[in-house]
């Protein structure tokens, strides 16, 4: 067996485990392979052995890397989740099928217009700066609520939930709780959080889409 496919059975072994263990309150999430920066010779034994969801953080690279005859072939579903520029709107509309990165209502409004231009409905996360660090994309908490209201008052997006990146070195189970509170707050079925490091007690707050890389593939070169 493939070390990657190794890698990604030991993943679910730990889930499966952790859901069992919580008498079925916890239930099973999404993978999104997290394969930024890996070629093709690396995902495609997770896509010969049945794996759907991808990661991607840079359009360009997700548009040179995935071709849309092996999306269509497989039934592959990709995802951005990188912060995303209003200029590449259009191109990540074409792409993806979710986004995990919408901040600003300038970009809402240009991937509503590539949408209604290219016929397509993709599901997107409102990426919430739970940290308020200013290095972070990510609406500020303080002002979620008046951002999803004008998301929701004069975009025809399906906004199916909120993600998160917790601060570097921080205890991340404070901010998966802070999420799993505005979701609830806000009525989102959905929360996008939990990483290599941390995926397990991204669980127990409900998380439903866990985007992972490195315990999946290893270590990143660059």
């Amino acid at each position: 067996m493939h070390e990657i496919i190794k890698n990604l059975e030991s993943v679910k072994h730990k889930i499966n485990e952790k859901v069992k263990l919580s008498q079925k309150t916890i239930t099973q999430p999404t993978i999104i392979a997290i394969s930024k920066t890996f070629s093709l010779d690396h995902i495609n034994p997770l896509i010969e052995a049945g794996h759907t969801h991808f990661g991607e953080n840079k359009v360009q690279e997700a548009e040179k890397k995935w071709d849309k005859i092996l999306i269509n072939k497989y039934g592959l579903k990709l995802h951005m989740v990188g912060g995303l520029q209003s200029n590449k709107a259009k191109k990540a509309v074409e792409i993806f099928d979710y986004i995990h990165s919408l901040d600003n209502l300038r970009l809402a409004q240009k991937l509503y217009l590539a949408e209604q231009e290219l016929n397509k409905n993709l599901k997107y996360f409102v990426q919430v700066n739970l940290g308020n660090e200013a290095q972070k994309s990510g609406v500020p908490k303080n002002d979620l609520k008046k951002f999803i209201e004008t998301l929701r008052k004069d975009f025809k997006l399906n906004i199916i939930g909120l993600m998160c990146l917790p601060p570097q070195n921080a205890k991340s189970e404070i901010y998966f709780k802070e999420l799993k509170e505005f979701a609830v707050k806000h009525n989102f079925e959905h929360l996008s959080m939990g990483m290599s490091h941390d995926y397990l007690a991204a669980l127990d707050f409900g998380s439903s889409f866990l985007r992972l890389g490195t315990c999946i593939f290893g270590e990143r070169k660059s």
